[in-house]
């Protein structure tokens, strides 16, 4: 099989061609001529290649001359992440590594997403010394939505300095039409690209070495209607007929019509005036894609398939050669396509046969993938069946999930019930397309023992890729257990989710990194659901040591995250810190791709400060979260970057933000695998409570039909104290069974060592006891809560209760305590002064400014427009407006000179 390389280099220009001058000097060679993209789009047989590689010939000899960047596109770049892997890599090839960090995203298991491979691809493009032209041979055979969205991206942020060229028989799906009337696209089609007579007549004499008068070279020109393809195949057969001149006059008189009946009419023709071996070896090569002297042995029999290819190369006989050396050919893909179907109606055994050759040939040689595609032409499905097993190891490595599907759904389903790791690989695609109902099914069979009948002894594969394929087999059961464990627990069902993960982990062995690490994280689920934040912690800490023996640093620094809201939930915010400190430092001195956890280690060390009271730390955070994007976040926890920024805004006075923020976090909410322990509905509503809007609050409470009762359950704890927060709120009869239901949850939190829960339902009690009348027990209760929770980072939870914990506070100042107590209460005390307090707004001056206010006013005395502003700021234009309004009106100004102006008067800024 061909090395990669081949598909990066120019294709030789073949040893006689017509040089088509007026196609070539249609296409610039001066830099600041050059387009943003050239179109050479018409059907097969065009020569659209061959104008590609004449135009980088004449380039090559410009003045200043571009680089160039040639890919041979090939169906299996249907999958984005191969097709980009090809892309960078002959970028890097041409500029002699001037793209190392698209390369470095690019390349390996541990690919990058699509767009931050593209990302880098540009930026770093744009930091090119030389012009560059990425030329794409034969787009359409790739054709996807993903890999158009890709060639889309790049056709829209290319730099100035870089041109894409592309051959394709159909137009891509890029905004043609928006860069047409910007005069950034070149395209010649198939009305530009057939031969002139002319040209014909420089093609069928000095190329095709005929001698035909004038009228015959228009004749055949006239019935090709200047088709390339047609032009050669009818020249080949006139060079049939060359002694014979009757002949020749009979045959070009004859033959006419369309493309295809043309193509028809003239391959009869070509193949009439071979040899027999000549006919048959034609015939049976076509059936690859590439051509080698050893592989068209191994489909031939013959042992001069070098010396073979090379004769008819030299007889143009549709054989293009593929690197300089001339190992390496491939037939006109018309040519080709001809040869099959008369092949297939001739001898469909043979065509099937010929198709398993090639199979096992590549297999042997180790070229899975080639293997694949010629066993699925064979018909073959258990050769086919097998060899996707076979292949399915690597493509997950390298997280090509796309060809794996499109591998597995097309075989039989008789042929994938017969095989545990195909009903198993069915089983995950229905799972990560969302088809839950149908996932139990294919698991079910899996279960089952093999069927026999594979053709494994046939094959004769390298032992690395046998190996490969017998560890994955070895794992299906544990794989299917861990499958059952992901539907367990996305219903809700601990038990079983717990039955299937201990499976799991029993049936791994030590080495079963992968397995292990998932088996650990669903137990650790199934712990944090129930409340056992120690045991689920461990879990987690367990499932990160099997992720880093395998070298995935991704997922190993994910598990930071549910390990920090753990920490928090135990009571240790400050070791929280720590951690998350430690593994940001990580994940920024990392040099491959952009770790798809590095977003939400800083959403959530945000959270943690936001709590601590360092607002612009938390800021820092939530805007480093921003600024990496979503490629840094796994989508089910892109919602907490609005749901933390809500909380802090609400912290910061800024309610109409913070709801704003809530609701970008509901639009974005994703089920995933971590529990929702504090609901955006819930926190919803304890920011409207925070903030007087007791109504809307009340509205959560009935929609959600919450009571107050005797639960215990964990997973309501959030959601019953912000009940409790509303019956506070309201100061109605409830209050007293509302302290029955604090008593349960501050005992059962105490007892499990949930700490930061204990502190939560302790404050809300205290201040329950106070508004009863009893306020010694507030403040015993305010004691317990200050004496655990100051010193390990809480302040938040504290401060948020405004002007009623400022009361308690002094409350417990004026008893008799402890030091550590008093100590603390009066450190919250000067935190709550009126400068940096979050309160209800209508506690405040009418003419003083709220801390979102000041933020904007800072904003507003800088070179940002408003659109910039509200992007700094996480909202949206209208809310902005809105900010700015009151800002006016608080100042009793009318424009943003005059309120920056009076600012500095009043000292504000």
């Amino acid at each position: 099989m061909p090395g990669p390389g081949i598909r990066f280099r120019v294709p030789p220009q073949r040893r006689a061609l017509v040089e088509r001058a007026r196609l070539v000097r249609r296409l610039p060679t001066e830099p600041d001529r050059m387009p943003r993209l050239v179109l050479l789009a018409a059907p097969a047989g065009f020569g659209k290649t061959t104008l590609l590689t004449q135009w980088l010939t004449a380039l090559s000899h410009a003045p200043v001359s571009p680089a160039v960047a040639w890919l041979s596109v090939e169906p299996a770049d249907r999958d984005v992440r191969r097709f980009l892997t090809g892309l960078v890599a002959s970028v890097d090839h041409a500029t002699g590594g001037g793209v190392p960090q698209a390369s470095a995203h690019s390349q390996g298991e541990r690919q990058a997403p699509p767009e931050e491979v593209l990302a880098h691809l540009v930026t770093e493009l744009d930091e090119l010394a030389t012009p560059l032209v990425i030329a794409l041979d034969d787009v359409h055979v790739a054709a996807s939505p993903e890999v158009h969205a890709a060639l889309a991206f790049l056709a829209e942020h290319l730099p100035a300095r870089t041109t894409v060229a592309m051959t394709t028989r159909a137009d891509p799906a890029l905004p043609l039409a928006r860069m047409r009337a910007r005069g950034e696209l070149l395209e010649l089609r198939a009305v530009d690209l057939r031969f002139t007579p002319p040209e014909a007549g420089a093609f069928l004499t000095d190329v095709m070495d005929l001698e035909l008068a004038d009228d015959q070279v228009a004749a055949i020109a006239a019935r090709t209607e200047g088709w390339p393809a047609g032009l050669q195949l009818a020249a080949l057969s006139a060079l049939a007929r060359v002694e014979d001149a009757d002949a020749v006059e009979l045959f070009i008189r004859d033959f006419s019509g369309s493309n295809r009946f043309v193509l028809d009419y003239l391959l009869d023709e070509v193949l009439a005036a071979e040899d027999d071996a000549t006919r048959a070896y034609l015939l049976r090569t076509s059936v690859l894609e590439v051509l080698s002297g050893p592989l068209c042995d191994a489909l031939t029999g013959r042992q001069d398939s070098q010396a073979m290819l090379e004769r008819l190369e030299r007889r143009n006989l549709f054989v293009m050669p593929l690197d300089d050396g001339r190992r390496w050919y491939r037939y006109h893909h018309l040519f080709a396509d001809a040869l099959r179907a008369r092949l297939l109606a001739e001898s469909p055994e043979e065509f099937r046969e010929l198709h398993r050759t090639a199979s096992r040939w590549y297999a042997r040689h180790g070229s899975i993938g080639d293997a694949v595609l010629h066993a699925r032409e064979s018909g073959d499905d258990g050769l086919t069946a097998y060899l996707v097993e076979t292949a399915i190891p690597a493509l997950r490595r390298q997280r090509r999930d796309q060809t794996i599907i499109d591998w597995v759904t097309p075989l039989p389903e008789a042929v994938v019930r017969a095989s545990p790791l195909l009903a198993t690989t069915r089983a995950w695609a229905r799972l990560a397309s969302g088809e839950v109902d149908k996932v139990d099914g294919w698991l079910t069979i899996a279960e089952r023992p093999s069927q026999p009948g594979s053709p494994e002894q046939q094959l004769d594969l390298p032992p690395d890729i046998t190996a490969d394929r017998d560890h994955e087999v070895r794992l299906v059961p544990g794989t299917v257990a861990i499958y059952r464990a992901s539907l367990a627990q996305a219903s809700g069902d601990v038990a079983a989710t717990v039955e299937h993960a201990t499976r799991a982990r029993d049936l791994a062995q030590p080495g079963d990194h992968l397995l292990l690490a998932s088996a650990a994280g669903f137990l650790g689920l199934a712990d944090w659901v129930e409340g056992d934040l120690a045991q689920a912690k461990a879990r987690f800490e367990e499932t990160r040591v099997h992720l880093e023996a395998v070298g995935d640093l991704a997922d190993a620094l994910g598990t930071s995250v549910p390990v920090a809201a753990m920490t928090v939930g135990l009571g240790r915010p400050d070791l929280a810190r720590r951690l998350l400190e430690e593994d940001l430092a990580t994940a920024k001195a990392h040099e491959g791709p952009t770790l798809a956890s590095h977003a939400d280690l800083h959403v959530t060390l945000a959270d943690v400060l936001r709590e601590a009271g360092d607002v612009e730390g938390a800021r820092h955070h939530l805007d480093a979260a921003r600024g990496l994007g979503d490629v840094a976040s796994l989508p089910e926890n892109r919602f907490r970057l609005y749901a933390v920024s809500a909380d802090l805004l609400a912290s910061t006075g800024d309610l109409e933000g913070a709801l704003a923020m809530l609701d970008r976090a509901e639009r974005l909410h994703l089920p995933g695998f971590l529990p929702d322990i504090a609901p955006l509905p819930a926190r919803r509503a304890r920011i409207l409570v925070r903030f007087g809007r007791i109504d809307e609050a009340r509205a959560w409470a009935a929609e959600r039909g919450s009571v107050v009762d005797g639960s215990t359950e964990y997973r309501s704890e959030y959601a019953r104290l912000t009940l409790a927060r509303l019956l506070l709120a309201e100061g109605g009869p409830g209050l007293e069974a509302s302290l029955v239901m604090l008593d349960r949850i501050v005992t059962a939190a105490e007892a499990a060592g949930r700490f930061g829960r204990f502190i939560d339902a302790l404050v809300v009690r205290a201040l329950t006891h106070r508004a009863l009348g009893a306020p010694a027990a507030g403040v015993n209760d305010l004691a317990r809560a200050l004496v655990v929770g100051v010193p390990a980072g809480y302040r938040r939870v504290y401060l948020d209760e405004g002007e009623a914990m400022d009361g308690l506070l002094r409350d417990l100042l004026d008893q008799p305590g402890a030091a550590a107590a008093h100590a603390a209460a009066r450190g919250l005390l000067t935190d709550s002064r009126p400068a940096t307090q979050a309160r209800h707004p209508s506690t405040l001056g009418t003419d003083e400014l709220t801390l979102r206010e000041l933020d904007v006013l800072r904003l507003l005395d800088s070179d940002l427009t408003g659109p910039e502003v509200a992007a700094h700021l996480f909202v949206s234009i209208n809310t902005l407006r809105t900010h700015t309004r009151r800002i006016f009106t608080k100042l009793d100004v009318t424009t943003r000179r005059a309120a920056v102006s009076r600012a500095r008067e009043r000292g504000l800024l």
